[in-house]
């Protein structure tokens, strides 16, 4: 079964992917800088009609909470990941990796980037685990 990009059951799925890898609990084991919340840009052709928000509470290697906030819930979060849809879709199937889309602009983050920079490896393994989620991208055609 695939699951709708974004949507409270992908959410789940990528939670219990996280918690799940090996990988990404020793490459994270050393992460206490909080939150962090992926923010899908509005797109209208694909309805979207305002910005989707995916607060991941990571603390050490695991995955204490997964879910979509509000903008203002947002905001709390100590990294913001943004990008659109095309961007998000391009990390997820591997067309694009998570470094060279920060350093071409094709994502943004909002937070302090030398604290993530040390954890480049938790955060393409915090990728991998996103990938390994069977996917329905909202511009697929219905089977």
């Amino acid at each position: 079964m695939a699951y709708r990009f974004p949507s409270e059951e992908w959410i789940e799925q990528f939670k219990n992917q996280i918690n799940a890898s090996e990988e990404y609990r020793q490459s994270a084991a050393q992460w206490e800088a909080g939150p962090v919340c992926f923010v899908i840009n509005a797109d209208e052709r694909l309805g979207l009609p305002r910005k989707y928000y995916l607060w991941l509470d990571l603390h050490r290697g695991e995955c204490r909470q997964a879910r979509p906030v509000t903008a203002e819930e947002a905001e709390k979060a100590s990294f913001l990941i943004s990008a659109d849809y095309d961007r998000w879709k391009e990390l997820l199937t591997g067309g694009l990796d998570g470094v060279q889309a920060l350093m071409m602009g094709k994502i943004k983050i909002r937070g302090d980037l030398m604290t993530l920079m040390r954890f480049t490896k938790a955060a393409n393994d915090l990728i991998s685990c996103a990938a390994r989620v069977p996917t329905k991208f909202l511009d697929e055609d219905e089977p």
